[in-house]
């Protein structure tokens, strides 16, 4: 299993991805390359065509490897790949001693490993595209639910201005929008054969080389590059940068969430079930289980990718060190992405809105929040100073009167002759009114549901031309 422990897997993988990653998933890839190889070497001309269908038939099974045996040999070997070509051989000649000869003809160990591992990353990246379009189009919902919902924005913690829990739902719509242009990026950069035997050069297939290669890379469902790229890594690390980005992406919105779940502001919360956000000792407790566990993987991933890129600096023309520093990490990002995404998924895609609470929380400072509006409205008529100065005076007898803001700068106004009458009932009533200073809130959650459809039917075109 990708991160080690069927305990807590589940907790913070996905049941999908987690399936790719596990060692059956990696080994039935591993055998699906040697049987691609073995055909496209057939139908080339470099090994018999007899050899080729015993070895696509042995590992058509994966109950010819032996897992056991697998790991304690590849702790001398130094890979999985050198072990498993062996367990593959004898496999294939039981069935046909000539046969035998030909398996893993050309090859190099990372040739296979890489191609196995390429082909995992197909997989799970669909699978995490998958639930990417879900949790996307379940913030595309609330931002277009919510685009009018007046509610607290914050910063450093604080009140700062009103805003819309839509414009909000807008901003992790439109990163999760950038993550899923990204992922078809890397996606596609992705899929490429590695393909170069044991120097990079292909020698072991002579002038075979190129057409074997091709063919390799069809019955994969592979793209072929101009050249391996045994050591060149930047293809994976894109993608480990790409899931860490994402992974961002899902902490941050859990960090909102879990910050609007708390009982002295809750304005939001997760869905609810049985057994879901409970306390072993206290029973009234409601914890934001899926927020903390998508916290968790945005806490470990950072690293995860940081060690893939160290891992770039790889010695000529194979590497000591760096290659073999990916495999646990690059699928334990994969799978902390993952299960962090169907996380989020269920959680958005049930989120409990209290859009009373959210216009309470607005009034809780008796309208300072709307301090800037007054000073603006004012601005315009005495100079923006002169009324930051005097609302400032206003905001402060609001406090120590125990009044809306609203009170206090009439009393402040009408108290000096220069400045009565500057603002009439009516204008005062205005900028009382949270609805009324939220900006571009509206439009902004339009525009981010409006860009999120359409990258999703950009995204669905590609998918219905590629399978065409």
């Amino acid at each position: 299993m990708p991160t080690f422990s069927r305990l807590t897997d589940p907790m913070f993988g996905s049941p999908a991805v987690l399936d790719i990653f596990s060692d059956a998933g990696t080994v039935r890839r591993m055998l699906a390359a040697e049987a691609a190889l073995a055909w496209a070497e057939a139908q080339c001309g470099v090994i018999p065509t007899e050899a080729a269908a015993f070895i696509t038939e042995t590992c058509a099974s994966p109950d010819v490897i032996d897992f056991d045996a697998l790991a304690q040999a590849a702790v001398s070997g130094g890979n999985l790949a050198i072990p498993f070509v062996k367990q593959l051989t004898a496999a294939v000649t039981q069935r046909d001693a000539d046969a035998g000869r030909y398996v893993h003809w050309g090859a190099t160990s990372q040739d296979i490993i890489d191609t196995a591992l390429v082909l995992q990353l197909g997989d799970a990246l669909g699978a995490i595209e998958s639930d990417l379009l879900r949790l996307g189009d379940a913030c595309a919902v609330l931002a277009a639910t919510h685009r009018a919902t007046p509610m607290v924005a914050r910063t450093w913690l604080q009140h700062a201005l009103p805003t819309t829990f839509g414009c909000k739902a807008g901003g992790w719509l439109d990163a999760l929008r950038r993550d899923l242009e990204r992922l078809d990026r890397v996606r596609k950069q992705a899929r490429a054969l590695q393909f170069g035997g044991a120097a990079g050069t292909l020698a072991s297939l002579g002038d075979a080389a190129p057409a074997v290669a091709a063919r390799f890379a069809a019955e994969l469902g592979l793209d072929l590059p101009d050249l391996p790229w045994h050591a060149h890594r930047d293809r994976l690390v894109e993608v480990a940068t790409a899931l860490g980005m994402l992974t961002g992406t899902l902490g941050k919105m859990a960090r909102d969430i879990s910050l609007m779940m708390q009982t002295e502001i809750a304005e939001v919360a997760e869905p609810s079930g049985p057994g879901r956000g409970g306390s072993s000792t206290m029973p009234h407790k409601r914890n934001p289980v899926g927020c903390a566990a998508v916290l968790t993987a945005a806490i470990r991933v950072p690293p995860l990718v940081a060690t893939m890129l160290a891992g770039m600096t790889q010695e000529h023309e194979r590497a000591l060190g760096g290659w073999q520093a990916e495999w646990d990490t690059l699928p334990q990002i994969a799978a902390l992405a993952a299960g962090a995404l169907r996380q989020m998924s269920d959680v958005a895609g049930g989120l409990q809105v209290d859009a009373a609470r959210m216009r309470a929380n607005l009034d809780i400072t008796h309208g300072l929040i709307l301090g800037e509006a007054a000073m603006l409205e004012l601005g315009r008529r005495i100079g923006r100073l002169p009324a930051h100065h005097l609302v400032e005076q206003a905001s402060r007898r609001a406090v120590a009167d125990g009044c809306t803001l609203r009170t206090a700068l009439a009393r402040t106004l009408a108290e000096d002759p220069k400045h009565a009458g500057l603002l009439d009932d009516e204008t005062l009533d205005r900028l009382s009114d949270p609805a009324q200073y939220a900006g571009q809130s509206e439009r902004f959650a339009d525009a981010a549901a409006a860009a999120w459809h359409a990258a999703r039917a950009n995204h669905a075109n590609h998918a219905n031309h590629k399978k065409a």
